[in-house]
């Protein structure tokens, strides 16, 4: 199983591209700005889009992803996601106003996407992949995902603050590498609280609830553009970065657009 990085940012600015992975070639997880820098070919490709959450900076392509090979579909895109979620897509996108809605479109019978309801939990079998949905905490209704081909499973957080359940559950699992987002710098620690995103802070007290006989490296995602460099700054205080050295407690690294990952 392969991972690319589409997308890893917590906005948009030169060379920045909100929250997309492309698993193998026919599974997209969130469908952020990085969706774009795909190619047609590869768009026609992806036949599930797992989302972790409604906002926009997770959802933003998909609209137009959709539109932009529509007319060359044999199967409709099989979009999976909490309740909460499908909801606000056909409520606030997926809605004639904002945006057509393929849900419907060319017909009710023959449409370009389908709805999948998930709930946090569940196990789903999508191209040979398994699929877990995982627990998160966020203003809306929020989850993460475990993906793996049976050696090792590769895991993203999705946006969410603390989250015993998360770590509970990630401790059974057999993790080759862990994607965790950090949204904002301790400067601005409360409002990552408010909103429910992590701070390095508040990461290094969750990082705190890995088993201790885990190891496997950490990888920082949804970073501001104008503070990345400090998170990872303020990250590494209380964290070495280099893997497996004597006294480092976590293999802590810098998500980038465009890396791949191979399980």
């Amino acid at each position: 199983m392969r991972v690319r990085v589409l997308g890893c940012s917590g906005a948009i600015a030169r060379d920045c591209r909100t929250t997309s992975f492309l698993v193998d070639s026919d599974v997209l997880v969130d469908a952020g700005t990085g969706v774009g820098d795909l190619t047609l070919e590869e768009m026609r490709g992806i036949r599930h889009v797992l989302l972790t959450h409604s906002h926009l900076d997770h959802i933003a392509a998909l609209p137009l992803m959709v539109d932009a090979v529509a007319s060359q579909m044999r199967q409709p895109i099989r979009i999976c996601a909490l309740p909460g979620t499908i909801s606000a897509l056909k409520t606030h996108v997926f809605n004639n106003v904002i945006w057509p809605d393929f849900g419907r479109i060319p017909s009710p019978q023959s449409p370009f996407v389908v709805f999948h309801e998930v709930q946090v939990g569940q196990l789903l079998e999508l191209g040979g992949k398994s699929v877990e949905v995982l627990p998160a905490v966020h203003t809306v209704p929020a989850c993460g995902y475990a993906l793996g081909t049976g050696r090792g499973c590769w895991v993203f957080t999705g946006d969410t603050e603390r989250n015993p359940a998360f770590w509970n559950r990630l401790n059974q699992l057999d993790v080759a590498a862990l994607v965790i987002e950090t949204a904002f710098s301790n400067r601005e620690r409360e409002l990552a609280r408010r909103s429910l995103h992590l701070s390095p802070s508040a990461l290094a007290e969750e990082l705190d609830c890995i088993d201790k006989s885990k190891r496997f490296p950490i990888y920082i995602t949804h970073t501001k553009p104008a503070e990345t460099e400090l998170i990872m700054t303020e990250i590494q205080k209380f964290d070495q970065t280099q893997p497996f050295g004597p006294d480092v407690s976590h293999d802590i690294r810098w998500l980038r657009a465009g890396q791949e990952f191979e399980l």
